[in-house]
């Protein structure tokens, strides 16, 4: 099964980190969020990856094509130019870098990346989200429920963290707890090929018309997630899940 990766966007609330290189490629514990998007997948099975670029695609091109080489000792012969790579631990992933255009919107990139999808159920998520998300429980319940797409819904977190207060005394702290009411757009998609029928060109945003009319022909399921999941919009999020990782508690590290 392949996952496909939307990290095209401009990243413009985050334009601390984003003026030199793209959204996914903001570093959590050295290590940039797709990365770790990707380690999410990878441990439920999925290495396969269609990752639609945009804004500064090059960055992502650049660090899969030197991936390898930084986890490695290198022979080079300076003459010749060769290079021999030595030892190195690395991911068994197959990444598919698509070009899908600086301007194009969600459901565009979706679109574009339908020639390496075919006519298999295929995976689909956000470059700047992660979560402890059970895949294969996600996989089993899109099977299940027999819709064209699933979505997972999570309860997002507060941006402040929670006092209880018993008279004049806090009886309980808790750090960015997630919201008691309401469901958002997780991301973390199953889907059917079929989907990319309702998406019309590079202007439609996937989370709009295709969404909306999914939803009222009855084809979008919603998988209730209760765990952790944490988006990366601006960069008190960044601190936060760089926090999370450096303290050795990071809920998605479920690899």
């Amino acid at each position: 099964m392949r996952a496909v990766i939307l990290a095209g966007g401009f990243g413009t609330r985050l334009q601390e980190e984003t003026t030199i290189k793209p959204k996914p490629m903001v570093e959590i514990g050295n290590l940039p969020i797709l990365w770790h998007i990707a380690k999410i997948y990878s441990s439920a099975g999925v290495k396969e990856f269609v990752i639609a670029l945009g804004y500064r695609g090059e960055v992502i091109k650049d660090y899969f094509l030197q991936y390898r080489n930084r986890a490695s000792s290198l022979t080079i012969n300076v003459r010749t130019g060769e290079v021999t790579v030595r030892g190195g631990e690395c991911e068994d992933w197959t990444v598919h870098l698509l070009d899908t255009g600086l301007h194009t919107m969600t459901g565009g990139r979706v679109k574009r990346a339908a020639e390496f999808i075919g006519n298999e159920t295929f995976m689909l998520t956000y470059g700047d989200g992660v979560a402890d998300v059970d895949l294969q429980q996600l996989l089993a319940f899109h099977r299940k429920e027999g819709r064209l797409a699933t979505v997972t819904a999570v309860r997002p977190p507060a941006r402040f963290g929670v006092m209880s207060i018993d008279g004049e005394r806090v009886s309980g702290f808790e750090e960015k707890p997630q919201l008691g009411e309401g469901w958002i757009n997780g991301g973390f998609f199953v889907m059917e090929p079929g989907v990319v029928d309702y998406i019309e060109g590079d202007d439609t945003f996937w989370e709009r018309e295709p969404m909306e009319r999914l939803a009222a022909d009855g084809q979008l399921s919603a998988y209730r997630h209760h765990g952790f999941w944490q988006c990366m919009d601006t960069l008190r999020d960044v601190q936060y899940l760089e926090q999370c990782w450096q303290d050795d508690r990071a809920p998605w590290k479920v690899w």
